[in-house]
């Protein structure tokens, strides 16, 4: 099978979340299961000149946009064996970040133009495309009413992948109609229409031929109205073709004992991890005493994440004898939060408002204990990468984080983690102190450490969970 994975980041080449890594691994892994699977992706202005040095130009042409007619220049090359093309538009794409500009709508449609326009300049059309996110949404739906029927497109089966239902790729009718060159018959409620507006993972979702999600838990929790984003009602319909598949990590990438960030490597020992965990605090200027549990959170700071929890829970936290490490950025009431608590406790608390992957690795490698007491979270890679790096994760009993943090039973001597069910900071607190219980015993805790090792992260039993869809979708293929 020939798989053409269509996304708006992946690594090595653009990331700001879970979805690079993902879209950067999952290829790798694929090739195991004899799938060929390469990438197509814009070509942002972050994208450096010496990653893609060897890349040729396979084309250019032209995309006409409602009345815009853009070029397009497209590209391939080879990264670790997989093969990427890149959508070039210096206009859509040579700005500072993949995301956060008014013009979204435009510039995500000019790729899922671009990406099936490309078709036609490729020396192997795909059996599958595999879309990700609300960014490539728009494919499955124009593969089945502006390109249906059409060769080289007709028989290409598709495949979307929801990694976050809470970005919908909501924009006006009015734009929409302009950008796709369509009338307001497509905008009813068994269509692209939601709430007065069009969403792109709405087409995604009604227009793919199969549907996955990046855990099984997310999957059912999805088609409730708690967390269906307004979307359960689309997905219930779609239930048939959906399937949870957990994320992996890439583990030779992930590798305490070969992370070049890492100044003592290690496997599962807390002698060295201790040793790491000194560097840390010498390096973000706290206490120096690795006898003091250290908690530490790396990701996005927003509502979705759980930091109202961490600040109900920070007066009692505080009480106790623990350091704090938090590393990302996002929304400025937690940025202003953490920055005045950082600045009452500087040698207990260290924050950093930046992405900086090899302070993180550094995090994951002298840090005690993970913190995820997330509202919900579709499967997440952090727990997995802390797992791997002996940072025992405490997380909330939702979605992937279900799927993947076996809650420590002392009785048994079962678990890999720390988890808590309900949404409620004294739970999450109880959660925290019963973690730093347990922490002082130090065999206890070794135990913990080694369980988590035992588990298997990579990518190699889902991407035969994806490989399984791929055959499904091929052998059931039909033409438009």
């Amino acid at each position: 099978m020939n798989i053409l994975f269509a996304a708006s980041e992946a690594v090595p080449f653009a990331k700001t979340g879970g979805l690079g890594d993902v879209v950067g691994a999952l290829p790798k892994a694929l090739a195991a299961q004899g799938v060929t699977a390469s990438v197509i992706l814009p070509q942002y202005g972050e994208t450096g000149d010496d990653a893609i040095r060897s890349f040729r130009r396979v084309a250019s042409f032209t995309v006409k946009l409602g009345w815009r007619n853009q070029a397009c220049n497209l590209l391939e090359g080879y990264v670790d064996g997989i093969r990427y093309y890149l959508i070039g538009n210096d206009y859509y794409y040579k700005r500072g970040t993949p995301y956060g500009y008014d013009d979204e709508a435009e510039r995500f449609a000019f790729f899922c133009f671009a990406v099936l326009e490309g078709m036609r300049y490729i020396d192997e059309v795909p059996d599958i495309i595999h879309c990700h996110d609300w960014q490539t949404g728009l494919i499955p739906f124009l593969l089945k009413t502006r390109y249906r029927g059409i060769p080289p497109y007709r028989g290409i089966r598709s495949l979307f992948t929801i990694h976050n239902l809470r970005y919908q790729g909501v924009f006006s009718q009015e734009t929409l109609c302009d950008l796709l060159g369509v009338g307001r018959d497509m905008f009813t409620m068994d269509k692209l229409e939601f709430y007065g507006g069009g969403s792109c993972m709405k087409a995604g979702l009604l227009y793919a031929d199969k549907l996955t999600t990046v855990s099984r838990t997310y999957a059912e929790e999805i088609q409730t109205p708690e967390l269906g984003e307004k979307l359960d009602g689309v997905i219930r319909l779609r239930s048939p073709d959906l399937t949870g598949i957990v994320n992996g990590i890439d583990i030779e990438l992930f590798d305490p004992m070969r992370d070049p960030e890492i100044a003592y490597p290690y496997r599962t020992s807390m002698a060295k991890k201790r040793k790491n965990k000194v560097v840390l605090q010498r390096e973000l200027g706290l206490d120096e005493a690795e006898e003091v549990p250290m908690l530490a959170i790396v990701s996005r700071l927003v509502e979705q994440k759980g930091l109202d929890l961490l600040e109900g829970a920070m007066e009692g936290l505080l009480a106790e004898s623990l350091q704090l490490v938090v590393l990302g950025t996002g929304e400025a009431r937690y940025e202003k939060l953490l920055s005045r608590l950082a600045s009452q406790q500087p040698k207990r608390i260290a924050v950093r408002f930046e992405f900086d992957d090899a302070l993180a690795r550094r995090i994951y490698a002298g840090t005690d204990m993970y913190l995820m007491p997330s509202q919900f979270e579709p499967c997440g890679l952090s727990q997995l990468i802390a797992l791997r790096y002996g940072a025992v994760p405490l997380v909330r009993e939702t979605g992937g984080l279900k799927d993947t943090v076996q809650a420590y039973d002392e009785y048994t001597g079962k678990g890999t983690g720390f988890s808590f069910r309900r949404y409620n900071a004294a739970e999450f607190l109880q959660t925290v102190r019963r973690a730093l219980a347990l922490y002082r015993n130090a065999p206890e805790w070794q135990r913990i450490v080694d369980n988590g090792a035992c588990e298997n992260y990579g990518w190699s039993g889902s991407a035969r969970d994806y490989a399984a869809v791929y055959r499904e979708l091929a052998d059931n293929g039909k033409e438009y």
